[in-house]
């Protein structure tokens, strides 16, 4: 019973506004390089 809040809950994923892919919230996105509706990096290049 001690160890009963060791459990790992299931990762909560969101759908981006601008691209329609699943990304965790309150992260910047590396493909687009944008959080929040702002660009924060230089989107990375494959």
């Amino acid at each position: 019973m001690r160890r009963s809040h060791h459990a790992l809950g299931a990762n909560a994923f969101i759908e981006d506004k601008d691209t329609g892919e699943l990304r965790r919230p309150h992260h910047v996105d590396l493909k687009t390089g944008m959080y929040n509706g702002k660009q924060i990096l230089t989107p990375k290049e494959d």
